[in-house]
């Protein structure tokens, strides 16, 4: 099954875990876990770990508004694990979707 899908799958299904970092960032961010949800399931993958271990994951790109976020995930096998969302810095990134 194609990755997105399969996030989008857990996400829907309530089968996701954040991370202790992640609920930092979130905290920091003003960012609730209906908007973490939102920017998971409108958003689009950037980058694919698939040899990360223990789960591969992805970097993925979403907004809430206007605002972009950027969120790493790792689709494990039966749940997804948000690892970190942070807004990306322009000097980092084009356009949010390509590293300088």
């Amino acid at each position: 099954m194609n990755s997105i899908v399969r996030i989008k799958e857990l996400i829907r299904e309530d089968k996701f875990l954040i991370t202790q970092h992640a609920r930092i960032r979130m905290f920091q961010r003003n960012v609730s876990t209906d908007d973490l949800k939102s920017v998971i399931t409108n958003g689009e993958v950037l980058e694919d770990y698939r040899n990360d271990e223990p789960c591969p994951s992805v970097l993925m790109l979403g907004f809430l508004g206007t605002v972009p976020y950027h969120v790493v995930v790792a689709a494990c096998e039966d749940h997804l694990r948000v690892i970190t969302i942070y807004i990306p810095d322009e000097d980092r990134w084009i356009g949010y979707r390509q590293r300088r």
